[in-house]
């Protein structure tokens, strides 16, 4: 069992998640916590006002709601009355056993869980220190409820559910809002709070590894103008399909404002963490000649995914390393000039190929290939589908390139020219002497 413990401003905004949720048919309200009637004899008026009530007893605490999630192992299927008795055993442990709360069990996401929404502020009107709570009593009672209720251990699982969260199936979500939101959001829980990363482009290389992308629109739209950002899916091909959601409607409101913070404060500079990609990225090309796929592949085995930035003409101009292990995200000119998109295409060989490749070939005979024949068409002739499919430049660039090469004449690495040249000292014959 996880438990996750976050507090808020406001008992409305988490009551109406809860009864929202209800609403959508994906979760159901199956106990209570210290109200004076059952949960199936209450409207939600008469929910929302016990919480009300009680909080106004001290105004002064700010932060007064709390909302607690327990989740199960995927392979838990525990029945109603055993999560009640889950639920109050924590709630008394953790020093919430005589607080009002409500208990919601929720079925949109991928593993069994429950939520708990309760208060800070006691019956007196004193206020409950909930400093390190998640570190003492939380994980106490976490444990302790492991073993009296038989439940699967989550000590030492958190990394292996990181790692085993699967793309998003686009053909399964691509036409219903509250699947596609489900999709989404059990995606940006793992992503955003485990990953680093310094921009919208850096957390997107993420992001795009699991079919979804977080957009801003182009520049001349109303959600960009109004700095707004909504989710969306992608497709086998990574193009946005089926509907868009805004990040306010999700309940960890993953706005543009949200994750500015989180680019201020992210430690993109942990030199343990640029080494690993370097060194595997320089590993890859020792002693061979890569191309960029097999590059891709090679960093793959690693846990490094490679994400590529292209123009509106195809052409390369962008590289981004994303490190699973490390769970940070790297921009290549960030790493180091050797490690950005220019670099890594000169390390993949194009100039030493292009040469190889066009032995035999002048200037005139390109010319006239040029004239008669698609640039799309040579470049798979000479190269194979990689250039033709502009994963290394783009068509008319290779062209450009293939031209200079042709147009220069050869050399001699050892030439010197004859004015640089020293002057050679002439030898002395033997038997001459000095004053001849």
């Amino acid at each position: 069992m996880v438990a996750i413990i976050k507090t808020g401003h406001s008992i409305h905004t988490i009551f109406n998640y809860n009864e929202n949720k209800v609403k959508q048919g994906v979760a159901e309200c199956i106990g209570e916590g210290n109200y004076p009637v059952d949960v199936d004899k209450m409207n939600g008026t008469m929910k929302l006002n016990r919480f009300l009530k009680q909080a106004s007893l001290n105004d002064n605490v700010k932060r007064n709601s709390v909302h607690i999630s327990l989740n199960f192992d995927p392979s838990e299927n525990h029945s109603k009355e055993k999560l009640m008795d889950i639920a109050n055993t924590y709630m008394k442990k953790i020093g919430f056993g005589e607080q009002p709360y409500l208990v919601y069990q929720h079925h949109d996401a991928g593993h069994p869980h429950i939520h708990l929404v309760s208060l800070k502020i006691r019956a007196d009107g004193s206020r409950i220190d909930m400093q390190n709570i998640g570190r003492n009593q939380s994980e106490v009672a976490r444990k302790e409820i492991e073993k009296s209720f038989g439940l699967v251990v989550a000590e030492g699982r958190k990394n292996k559910l990181n790692i085993e969260l699967q793309p998003i199936s686009a053909g399964k979500v691509r036409y219903g809002r509250i699947q596609s939101k489900k999709a989404i959001a059990n995606v940006l829980n793992e992503v955003l709070s485990s990953y680093k990363y310094a921009s919208l482009a850096e957390l997107n290389a993420v992001l795009q590894q699991y079919n979804v992308l977080a957009d801003r629109g182009n520049e001349n739209s109303r959600i960009f103008q109004g700095k707004g950002l909504v989710y969306r899916i992608l497709d086998e091909n990574g193009k946005p399909i089926g509907v868009p959601i805004k990040a306010s409607d999700f309940y960890n409101k993953p706005t543009l404002k949200f994750l500015e913070g989180k680019f201020v404060s992210c430690p993109t500079g942990q030199t343990s963490a640029k080494s690993r990609v370097k060194n595997a990225i320089d590993m890859a090309f020792l002693g061979t000649q890569l191309s960029l796929t097999e590059m891709v592949q090679l960093l793959e085995k690693d846990g490094i995914n490679t994400v590529f930035r292209k123009g509106n003409e195809g052409l390369l101009y962008g590289i981004t390393y994303v490190d699973h292990t490390t769970k940070c995200v790297f921009n290549g000119s960030t790493l180091g000039k050797q490690y950005s998109a220019k670099a890594i295409q000169e390390r993949c060989g194009f100039s030493s190929v292009v040469k190889q490749k066009m032995t035999g070939l002048n200037s005139e005979k390109l010319q006239g290939i040029r004239d008669e024949t698609p640039n799309s068409e040579i470049i798979a002739a000479l190269f194979g589908d990689d250039f033709q499919n502009n994963k290394y430049v783009g068509s008319d660039t290779i062209m450009g390139q293939l031209a200079d090469m042709l147009s220069q004449s050869e050399y001699a690495a050892n030439y010197v020219p004859n004015q640089l040249k020293g002057k050679k000292k002439k030898k002395k014959r033997r038997g001459q002497s000095n004053n001849q």
